[in-house]
């Protein structure tokens, strides 16, 4: 689902923004996360098991380093457990048609390619991800304890297959505190929306 498109614009957005607003504040990481599972999905359903477990492995490897910090020898082994991972997945996903076809032009065998399609974000989900838990390993950042607050703040959709790589202890107290309405904050998005999305339909797409 584009940011431009029809269904993004004028349905899935403008959804999205009222349930947020109409539901307690205990539920709204709760509409996010569904809203941004949704909006993953909506290209290519399989993909969001991808961004699942990373999330998920993500968040338990983290709460392990953390428990072991003070072990240094074990809290590196889960920290590279979760490198292993993330970057295993990112390399298969990117990589391994490369690497099969490599293998046939050398040996002149013809084992068949996988064919494996490029999940949409999963660079920018991945080093987020990656950042996360070496700044837990660090001791920069605490590990989140509730999975949904946490998964929620990894597959946020406005930034999920675009950017920027954000991290959590920058938008910690955002994602656990109350979020207050307001009408200057809602115009200020809004506009830079407007300007953004002005930007891509009548400069950058015409440009392309």
């Amino acid at each position: 689902m584009l940011f431009s498109s029809i269904p993004f614009l004028f349905y899935f957005l403008p959804c999205v923004f009222v349930l947020y607003f109409l539901v307690p504040m205990r539920w709204k990481n709760t509409v996010l996360l569904l809203a941004s599972l949704f909006f993953y999905a909506w290209g290519e359903p399989k993909f969001v098991v991808f961004m699942l477990a990373s999330i998920v492995q993500g968040y338990v490897l983290a709460r392990l380093v953390e428990k072991y910090r003070a072990d240094r020898g074990r809290a590196k082994l889960f920290l590279t457990l979760s490198l292993v991972f993330s970057l295993g997945l990112l390399g298969y996903c990117k990589y391994a048609d490369f690497f099969l076809s490599g293998f046939n032009a050398l040996t002149g065998l013809h084992i068949p390619l996988l064919r494996v399609a490029l999940p949409i974000g999963i660079s920018f989900y991945t080093f987020q991800i990656l950042s996360y838990v070496v700044d837990v390993y660090r001791g920069d950042a605490e590990a989140e304890r509730s999975l949904l607050d946490y998964a929620a703040f990894q597959a946020m959709f406005p930034q999920l297959v675009m950017g920027p790589i954000l991290r959590l202890r920058d938008v910690s107290a955002e994602l656990h505190t109350n979020r207050p309405f307001s009408r200057a904050a809602v115009e200020s998005g809004f506009s830079l929306f407007v300007v953004g999305l002005g930007c891509k339909v009548v400069l950058a797409d015409q440009l392309a």
